[in-house]
């Protein structure tokens, strides 16, 4: 089987969005509240980045004011987006960021 017939993760849950775009929001449910269990940004970011391709990267980077390469790169496993940035990006997903009390020992 050569490189080019095989698909990484991103793909396969970007293809599998774009069919059933319904259960986006559960998944932006499920992304965050394992990043508050592991803290494993750059697992939260590429989850991010895939909701971000599937809703239009171009569109949301206009919207939230940054380049197309500029989202990609804060969205990237390397990525450090700033609270504004992040914030403008869960708004144009449809989502605000609030606190939400956690039980127990932080």
């Amino acid at each position: 089987m050569s490189k080019q017939n095989l698909r990484n993760l991103d793909a396969v849950e970007e293809n599998y969005f774009r069919k059933h775009p319904e259960e986006m929001d559960d998944y932006i449910q499920e992304i965050f509240a394992d990043y508050a269990q592991d803290r494993n940004a750059p697992a939260l970011l590429a989850s991010l980045r895939v909701i971000a391709k599937v809703k239009g990267i171009g569109d949301i980077a206009k919207e939230i004011g940054v380049t197309q390469r500029g989202l990609y790169k804060a969205l990237s496993e390397q990525g450090n987006p700033r609270f504004d940035n992040m914030n403008a990006l869960m708004r144009s997903f449809g989502y605000q960021l609030m606190p939400q009390k956690i039980d127990g020992p932080a």
